[in-house]
């Protein structure tokens, strides 16, 4: 055998050897997704990181950056979305990471949150809410509301630098609201009834195997107004306005179309969008800086957790004739919603 053979041998082996270490490793990989109790998917995985989708060109070579992020939908701290790509982070999380990002970039001059909701949980809209205004101290923040910013979305902007609105956002909506069925009529109608042990006399408040007694309607109302105080509170203070006013007048739960939001002193502007972002490059000292929406980036990781998650949850077909157009409220617990929104959709 030559020497040119011997060499051409070589290098056959050695690929097929290659070829059968990519192999083995794919098999164990695979072997690992299925049992495996450490596997990538469960690897501990960095921060969210956004990309970058260009709205609006700066000027003069500038690589400052007004940064959008946006806010829409129901405001809740649960897992949002059914697709693939949409499981990565609660709403929640991914406004708070998105802020973040935004504030620990030096490029970035001035932020405009878009909301377009109605509003949603009592809690994750506090979150946010103090997010909004945690990252306002550091650099400007400009809300701009799209056709909606009601009760949370109207709590949230609060933390802002400024609102710019239009003149047909609904707006406003500063209250609170909690319901519950009553079935216990139809109940006694069929003949059906329910046993219930609890710990004490309101553990089962809000049941609608019964009727509520007088001291749990108070209970419950004081819970509200509790939370509606601190709703006014925060509306006062962020707007400079007469707390007792505000709750002798517009905040009483009504909606208000962006005029008469800016009449009643709740946001600062009316305007679109574009007027968000040239109110941003002013307060952010940058004529000439470009418009950024972030978007969420999606890595190899997240599609192979997705992925995972879709198969671990999907052992069930879930139909529902009205897919996403409402949103699914929980029993007895607390929202900055409209009336309309709760009504007819659920306990909450």
């Amino acid at each position: 055998m030559n020497r040119s053979t011997a060499v051409g041998c070589l290098l056959v082996f050695l690929f097929l050897a290659l070829i059968a270490s990519v192999a083995l490793n794919a098999v164990q990989f695979g072997a690992g997704l299925l049992s495996s109790d450490e596997s990538p998917m469960q690897a501990v995985r960095p921060k969210a990181r956004f990309g970058e989708v260009l709205e609006q060109s700066g000027q003069d070579g500038s690589q400052d950056r007004i940064v959008q992020i946006d806010l829409e939908g129901i405001i809740s701290s649960a897992q949002i979305g059914g697709g693939l790509f949409d499981h990565s982070l609660p709403m929640v999380s991914t406004i708070k990471r998105a802020l973040e990002q935004a504030v620990g970039d030096k490029r970035v001059k001035a932020i405009v949150l878009h909301i377009n909701s109605p509003g949603g949980e009592v809690t994750a809209s506090d979150i946010l809410y103090s997010a909004v205004k945690a990252a306002a101290r550091r650099k400007p923040v400009v809300v701009y509301m799209d056709s909606m910013a009601a009760s949370g979305g109207y709590y949230i902007s609060c933390g802002a630098t400024k609102i710019v609105a239009s003149d047909t956002t609904l707006t406003g909506s500063i209250g609170v609201i909690m319901e519950s069925f009553s079935y216990h009529g139809l109940f006694d109608k069929v003949g059906l009834g329910t046993n219930t042990f609890a710990s004490g006399a309101f553990k089962d408040t809000l049941s609608g195997a019964r009727p509520m007694r007088e001291d749990e309607k108070a209970y419950i109302q004081n819970l509200v107004t509790q939370m509606y105080d601190r709703f006014l509170g925060i509306v006062a203070d962020a707007r400079k306005l007469d707390k007792a006013q505000l709750k002798s007048t517009i905040a009483d739960g009504r909606v208000l179309l962006g005029s008469e939001a800016l009449k009643a002193k709740l946001v600062d502007q009316i305007g679109y969008i574009e007027d968000a972002y040239t109110l941003a490059r002013q307060l952010g000292n940058s004529a000439n800086a470009m418009v950024v929406r972030y978007r969420r980036s999606v890595g190899l990781l997240d599609v192979l957790g997705a992925a995972e998650s879709e198969a671990a949850t999907k052992k069930k077909i879930d139909v529902s004739l009205m897919g996403d157009l409402l949103p699914r409220l929980e029993p007895g617990r607390a929202y900055y919603l409209p009336a309309g929104f709760a009504r007819g959709v659920g306990a909450q």
